[in-house]
């Protein structure tokens, strides 16, 4: 899923860029309200974070001009400006949220999330991806949530696609270079710790007991199973 970052500011643009990557989103980033039109007309993101005070073109009317093109275009507005009449203004325009500067890593995932679960289900995912179970594990891909009994567990599209493809290859070994190029959609370079850390946190949310797991099962040497 591509996301587009309009920011004019340098370390909260690059800042949002980390964090929506570091979620598993491919990020285009634009710095003014020029470069943002012309990466939405070139990228076709599938949603936008939009500063409201850029330079060239406001966001206001970046916004009216995205959504005249793509009137289901999901938009995050993301400002400095608080007053409540700036928030009406960003929610009449069509944005599907607001969030105020200065803002928390928590609160900005979990308000991606939750634009995102709006872009699966306007864009109608096929039922495959519905839901799955993994042992007593049941996923929901379009919810990035799974489920223990009545336990309720936040995932990233990240996580999604790493379960989603254990499962699909459930009772095979597969290579950390597999997962890695399938899951970060990168270059595997096997000095690299990100996947196993990756997994390790992972294991923490969706495993009975991380340190025996029967989701995410180790195959030393190659990488990682789901046993089925």
């Amino acid at each position: 899923m591509k996301v587009l970052v309009a920011e004019d500011d340098r370390l909260i643009r690059e800042g949002l860029a980390e964090i929506l990557s570091r979620e598993g989103y491919t990020v285009v980033l634009a710095e003014d309200g020029e470069s943002t039109l012309e990466a939405f007309a070139a990228e076709c993101p599938d949603f936008v974070c939009l500063d409201i005070m850029m330079p060239k073109v406001s966001g206001y009317e970046v916004c009216r001009r995205m959504r005249a093109a793509r009137p289901q275009l999901p938009v995050i507005f993301i400002s400095a400006k608080s007053e409540e009449i700036d928030k009406v203004v960003g929610l009449e325009l069509g944005a599907d949220d607001y969030i105020v500067k200065p803002f928390g890593v928590k609160e900005v995932i979990a308000r991606i999330r939750a634009v995102t679960r709006r872009c699966y289900a306007t864009a109608g995912e096929p039922a495959a991806k519905s839901g799955f179970r993994m042992g007593d594990l049941e996923v929901f891909p379009l919810e990035l949530r799974a489920r223990r009994g009545e336990t309720v567990i936040e995932l990233s599209l990240r996580d999604i696609r790493i379960l989603q493809l254990l499962w699909e290859h459930r009772g095979e070994a597969l290579e950390r270079r597999t997962i890695y190029e399938r899951c970060w959609g990168a270059t595997y370079l096997s000095s690299s710790r990100t996947l196993d850390q990756h997994i390790s946190q992972l294991r923490k949310r969706v495993e009975v007991s991380p340190g025996s797991p029967n989701v995410i099962c180790t195959v030393h040497g190659v990488g990682y199973r789901f046993d089925g």
